[in-house]
């Protein structure tokens, strides 16, 4: 048996404690220090046909971290949550939608706590009244200041609930969010009307941007209200309007946003908990394209 000497097994273990916390600085966003996590809507079509391949993926990819969306319906919370934990991740947020919230709320709640979320997120308003067409958005009606102010309602309610639960409530914008109605963005509307006690706000940066607004300016503004962070990159002919209308996603780093100064930002309201890439469409093989977000954003 080998024998080491004092001096050389301090030296051995030093070093394997150095490469332990180097391997754990990897796994995480700078300069955020929050774990690396991947929205799920991203590996929508590949969960579909293989999850544990999905999440396998996901996690060679450098991710530990991941917010459910889009989880295929033939699998149930259980399955799901085991299949996550033998891919070593873990399950922090869910989006959900404002129906589910409303109408489903034990069963929502219930299937969500099995997968280990401590929060869930609204990712699209809702009408206060039924719709009728009229040229809206896929022939819906467009929204009012008065559909955007009930939406703030049920959220300070839906808040309340979750929040008695033990899960936190919040909202993800669009681009929809910034599109002014009588001189008021809807998206401001709901950071004054609702509130900082019950609902949270998950601000996904590529939509802000494309919307033409500061994901920078906005947490200036609203220091306390951003717990999380959708991070998205998009090409776009220029910063002006009619370049913006024609954004097409691709992997982060080769569009038109430098999250530099969001991360910096990002950092000094010390409010961030989580970020979760969100690559909604691939410019190359899947795999291949979150190592090259992941690169990003340890570079970052």
């Amino acid at each position: 048996m080998l024998k080491l000497s004092r001096r050389e097994f301090v030296g051995k273990a030093t070093a394997a404690t150095g490469a332990a916390m180097f391997a754990g600085q990897c796994a995480f966003a700078n300069p955020l220090g929050v774990p690396l996590g991947i929205q799920l809507f991203s590996v929508r079509q590949q969960m579909a046909k293989d999850l544990d391949g999905a999440f396998t993926g996901i996690r060679a990819a450098g991710f530990t971290e991941v917010e459910a969306a889009s989880l295929p319906k033939n699998k149930s919370a259980k399955e799901i949550r085991l299949a996550l934990d033998q891919a070593g991740l873990r399950c922090v947020s869910a989006h959900q939608s404002l129906a589910d919230m409303r109408n489903r709320s034990d069963d929502t709640l219930a299937y969500n706590k099995e997968l280990g979320v401590s929060f869930i997120i609204c990712p699209s308003p809702a009408y206060r009244s039924p719709v009728a067409p009229s040229g809206g958005p896929g022939g819906e009606r467009a929204m009012t200041l008065d559909d955007w102010r009930y939406n703030a309602e049920q959220f300070n309610r839906i808040g309340e609930e979750m929040a008695a639960a033990g899960i936190r409530f919040g909202y993800h914008n669009h681009t929809q969010d910034f599109d002014p109605i009588d001189g008021t963005i809807p998206y401001l509307e709901l950071l004054r009307l609702t509130d900082a006690k019950r609902v949270t706000f998950e601000m996904d940066c590529g939509w802000a941007v494309v919307a033409g607004m500061s994901p920078v300016k906005l947490m200036q503004e609203y220091p306390h209200r951003f717990s999380m962070l959708h991070v998205k990159d998009f090409t776009m002919a220029d910063s002006s309007a009619a370049g913006r209308k024609d954004a097409k996603v691709t992997e982060l780093g080769k569009g038109a946003i430098d999250y530099r100064p969001i991360f910096r930002q990002a950092a000094k309201t010390q409010h961030i908990e989580h970020a979760f890439v969100e690559q909604e469409a691939f410019d190359m093989p899947w795999q291949d394209s979150l190592k090259v977000d992941v690169n990003y954003m340890r570079r970052l």
